[in-house]
């Protein structure tokens, strides 16, 4: 694969997009909601019951006048007044057209009934002294010889209860909520923890570590999905030995009888040429030839076996990439002019890097003996070493036929050749070698074509470009 796209870390950022948290969202919606709506059924059942009961008082009072006379009844009207110490009734007396007779209400109000249905009254009844009476429950009747008897209770006490529990249940409710948001991102905070670990654990999977387990740390769906996996990934990577076994044992049995075919074959042309057998001669040579590409291959694919088996990075260290590429440079720049090709080298200082500087030269021998090879007489081959913010990145050109888009994953693979360098000689390894080592120093490698952005360019093909990011994907 020529190129890796990494989805960026799973931090404070990206938090607010995890389930754990849209879960928690939706419950704290769902939780307010029913807040609101067990706030509004109890301020309703408190508001009817409130009005109930004092209905019931009041029906009880007039019920009391009902037996007073109506000559005496202005008279224990003002008594009841004057024994009044909370000052919680309040009454009016008035003639049928609405006249004042006695009590501490002077006017009748409006869209009041007779039929001592209780309405609630808000700051409405005119009192004695001149101002209005607070929030009252207030309930008349008319009687026999035609007066109107209005009765009122203050509900200023009842509502300063009702208004109470209500903000005792709101402050409790918002404290459970902001105690269940709390309590939920630390959960989502634990979950994202163990979620960044599985997903820094599937990328070193994903790039061929398949010693690799995911974390167990609990006892939750994680937890059993990792089970899960690590019980495939023991499955696999016994499999992938098996067959990787497999193919080593063929390579290195049938390497030992390919090279005595080739001795043999030697000593035979040998004998040929002593006979004059011209026609013999030429096949053998060409068997010699044909075995000389078996055993090539054979050596790359346990190179790139061996390669593959690194794990622990033994070999690894600091490594002066401009120190190297200058190497590689005085290495192919005669080769590159025996075939009257131009031959650019450009190197940046860079920082140093962590690698093997044995297998980073083979990796970058390889990719220079391509971009020669492919390219034709006269043709353009280069080599740069650039710094970039992440790191040092090399790139590698040509003026060959080019790689085409849809074959650049399939170049990296074992054997492959693409449609328009079948005609040079080959074994098909050499990228895969190159790949080989960038997996195992967790390093990036694109292709694309050389001459797009180039105006004036020495041949018609569009070229490679390789360009290989030196420094590990997860920092990418």
């Amino acid at each position: 694969m020529n190129e890796l796209s990494s989805s960026p870390p799973i931090g404070v950022g990206r938090r607010w997009h995890t389930t754990t948290f849209r879960w928690l969202s939706g419950y704290a919606a769902i939780f307010a909601a029913s807040m609101t709506l067990l706030v509004g059924v109890i301020a309703w059942a408190a508001t009817n019951a409130m009005e109930h009961d004092t209905d019931d008082i009041m029906a009880w009072q007039l019920i009391y006048f009902d037996s007073i006379p109506d000559v005496e009844l202005a008279g224990a009207i003002h008594s009841r007044l004057e024994h009044e110490r909370m000052h919680t009734n309040f009454y009016g007396l008035f003639t049928a057209d609405g006249r004042h007779i006695a009590g501490d209400v002077v006017h009748l109000p409006p869209r009041l009934t007779f039929d001592r249905d209780g309405r609630t009254l808000r700051h409405t009844l005119k009192l004695v002294d001149g101002q209005r009476s607070p929030i009252v429950r207030a309930m008349c009747e008319r009687r026999t010889n035609g007066t109107i008897l209005l009765v009122a209770r203050d509900l200023t006490h009842i509502l300063k209860m009702r208004e109470a529990v209500i903000r005792a249940l709101v402050i409790g409710g918002l404290l459970v909520l902001v105690a269940g948001i709390a309590g939920g991102l630390v959960l989502s905070v634990r979950q994202l923890r163990r979620v960044r670990e599985i997903r820094r654990v599937t990328q070193r999977i994903a790039r061929g570590d398949l010693n690799q387990r995911l974390p167990i740390g609990g006892r939750d769906e994680l937890d059993m999905l990792s089970h899960l996996v690590n019980h495939m990934l023991e499955e696999v990577e016994r499999l992938m030995s098996e067959v990787k076994g497999a193919c080593d044992g063929i390579a290195h049995d049938l390497r030992t009888p390919l090279a005595h075919v080739h001795t043999l074959l030697g000593r035979i042309a040998e004998r040929t040429a002593q006979s004059g057998d011209d026609g013999v001669a030429t096949l053998l040579t060409r068997a010699r030839s044909e075995t000389d590409t078996l055993l090539e291959r054979f050596r790359a694919m346990l190179r790139i076996s061996e390669i593959g088996a690194l794990q622990r990075r033994g070999g690894f260290g600091r490594v002066d990439l401009r120190l190297l590429i200058e190497e590689l440079g005085e290495l192919y720049e005669p080769l590159a002019e025996s075939r009257n090709m131009s031959w650019t080298l450009l190197a940046e200082p860079v920082d140093e890097i962590h690698g093997d500087r044995a297998l980073l030269f083979e990796a970058f021998s390889n990719l220079l003996d391509n971009a020669i090879k492919f390219s034709p007489e006269g043709g353009a081959v280069g080599m740069t070493l650039r710094a970039t913010p992440c790191g040092p990145a090399v790139e590698v050109y040509d003026d060959g036929p080019g790689i085409p888009a849809n074959e650049r994953d399939a170049v990296l693979q074992r054997f492959y050749r693409s449609e328009q360098g079948r005609y040079v000689p080959g074994s098909g390894l050499g990228l895969s070698i190159v790949s080989a080592v960038m997996r195992v120093h967790d390093f990036t490698l694109h292709i694309e074509d050389a001459n797009r952005h180039k105006v004036n360019v020495t041949h018609a093909g569009p070229g490679t470009k390789i360009t290989v990011e030196c420094w590990p994907r997860a920092l990418a």
